[in-house]
């Protein structure tokens, strides 16, 4: 009889589907059921074929803002403000 594995990371993909659902498939309000996904894909993405297209290099959700360069929501530098900034 094969030996059949269980994705790793499927738990957490039925997750962000259900909470998508719930909320009008509004991304903001599941970001912490994102960011479990992206954790559960951080160690198994060479087994979870869920994994397939997650962005492990960003986290979901936001950090507390530093007093470094201003950023984005989206995590791009708002070079805006820098320029203001030095005028």
């Amino acid at each position: 009889m094969p030996k059949v594995s269980k994705d790793p990371c499927k738990l957490y993909a039925c997750r962000i589907q259900s909470c998508l659902r719930e909320n009008n498939y509004q991304e903001d309000r599941c970001t912490e059921v994102l960011e479990e996904m992206r954790i559960c894909c951080l160690k198994w993405h060479k087994k979870s074929l869920c994994c397939s297209g997650i962005n492990l290099e960003e986290p979901r959700l936001e950090k507390p803002k530093s007093k470094g360069t201003p950023k984005s929501s989206s995590g791009i530098t708002n070079n805006a403000n820098i320029i203001s900034a030095t005028i």
